[in-house]
């Protein structure tokens, strides 16, 4: 996603979305996993996320990201807006990084971000709420002021 995004930090792990039953996550790990051949001859590996939790209907928006030199590989890619409040939960001091990033874009809309958070979000996060609510609108806060800035 960072390379989907032209997010600034750098990665070589591509993040599987925890989503897929636990044999399947086993079978990506030994064939794609960090250690394996493809990590070895290619420098990039598969990382299965278990914190991330993505908006109610995320699917209906993912993007495949353009890969013309991988024929067999689709990689999917969550809207800006869902990739941004997948990282309200954990909100380290590199989702914030990120979450500034995507919000550079023309596309990302502060309103729409709000919206989904309170309907798609919200309603399923795990832990206390208001952690949830004040990091998103320190994250907006943020956003606009640096809006403001430039």
């Amino acid at each position: 996603m960072s390379l989907y995004y032209a997010l600034t930090r750098p990665t070589v792990d591509i993040d599987v979305v925890d989503v897929m039953p636990d044999d399947a996550k086993q079978t990506l790990a030994t064939l794609a996993g960090q250690g394996t051949a493809l990590h070895k001859r290619h420098k990039v590996y598969l990382q299965i996320v278990g914190i991330a939790q993505l908006p109610y209907n995320y699917e209906a928006r993912i993007r495949v990201m353009p890969m013309p030199f991988l024929r067999q590989l689709s990689i999917l890619v969550p809207e800006p807006h869902d990739l941004a409040l997948s990282k309200v939960g954990r909100n380290l001091e590199i989702d914030f990084e990120d979450v500034l990033a995507l919000a550079g874009s023309p596309e990302f809309d502060l309103q729409l971000l709000n919206d989904r958070y309170q309907s798609e979000l919200r309603p399923y996060l795990h832990g206390p709420t208001e952690r949830h609510d004040s990091t998103l609108r320190f994250w907006c806060e943020a956003i606009g002021e640096r809006r403001q800035r430039t």
